[in-house]
């Protein structure tokens, strides 16, 4: 899909509303999303279910679903046992599994007036980690691992039809500076988000308006933004993109609220959706043109926010 077309759909729709957390939908379904592949392991095992969770979001009001792609990495795959052609497939599936949900949505509802987004979600490398390095950044790697982990998996989603890339949840400097010379060469429009420690940090301690600033001069990527990350902080976010980023679309999909324990793999704390759909209001009142959810964030949450 053509740049142009993505940035009117959106402007027009204000805000264009996404979907909730794939992960933390599928283990509230009870699937079994501890391992080192996340969700990316139901790919194969359980696509269906992916396929259903996408479903769940367009049937509650989202507008752009995101792919199951965030947990996938060749070296992940390949740990797992994966042959190099078969990982090559997993990514394209990613997208085929989305693209399944929209069609089907699609044909039940003919008459909605619009053509749901599918986005390639594209993890940071402390995903593949799986340690909660991406609350963390500070990875201890040189530019060419970064370079080496993303270049060809990049590569594949941009050419598996998606309509656009999503760059999620990076909280390092050092990452963010070798996606902008990456997604230089895209063809797909993209979108970069951010996971921060306040509303002027990145995880790993640099300031986000130095990670911002790369993408300035890269028209492919429309907007920026932050994701996974705590609501409460989500306005000032916000402001400190507009400063530093004016000419971008503006993206936030924050969390439920509750905190992530990256050692027993589980979440505690209060959840207060009804509370996180009102601070959506505010987001968009803010400058946010796109809005959603990441984890702990369900169709329940997505239906209050649409019907806002």
């Amino acid at each position: 899909m053509q740049l142009s077309t993505i940035t009117s759909m959106i402007k027009n729709q204000a805000p264009l509303i996404l979907d909730g957390g794939l992960g933390s939908e599928l283990d509230a379904r009870g699937y079994d999303v501890c391992g080192a592949l996340w969700s990316a392991e139901l790919i194969s095992t359980h696509p269906a279910a992916i396929q259903q969770v996408h479903r769940a979001y367009l049937d509650a009001g989202a507008r752009c679903i995101i792919s199951a792609s965030y947990q996938a990495s060749i070296p992940g795959l390949e740990a797992a046992g994966y042959e190099a052609a078969a990982i090559r497939e997993v990514f394209f599936e990613t997208i085929a599994i989305a693209q399944r949900a929209r069609d089907e949505f699609l044909g039940d509802n003919p008459d909605c007036g619009y053509r749901p987004l599918v986005a390639a979600s594209i993890g940071p490398y402390g995903a593949y980690l799986a340690d909660g390095s991406e609350y963390r950044g500070n990875y201890g790697v040189d530019d060419d691992t970064l370079r080496r982990f993303h270049e060809q998996r990049l590569r594949w989603l941009d050419e598996s039809g998606a309509d656009l890339l999503a760059c999620e949840t990076i909280p390092d400097l050092q990452e963010a500076r070798v996606l902008a010379q990456l997604l230089a060469s895209a063809t797909t429009p993209s979108w970069v988000s951010f996971c921060c420690r306040d509303a002027q940090s990145l995880h790993d301690g640099n300031p986000l308006k130095d990670a911002v600033v790369l993408f300035e001069d890269l028209p492919s990527v429309f907007a920026v933004g932050v994701n996974c990350c705590e609501s409460g902080i989500v306005e000032g976010l916000i402001r400190n993109l507009r400063t530093h980023a004016p000419l971008k679309l503006i993206v936030v999909y924050p969390n439920s609220g509750a905190q992530y324990d990256a050692t027993r793999k589980c979440w505690h704390g209060q959840e207060t959706s009804q509370q996180w759909a009102q601070q959506a209001a505010a987001w968009h009142r803010a400058g946010a043109s796109i809005i959603g959810g990441c984890c702990r964030i369900g169709p329940g949450h997505i239906r209050q926010l649409a019907k806002r």
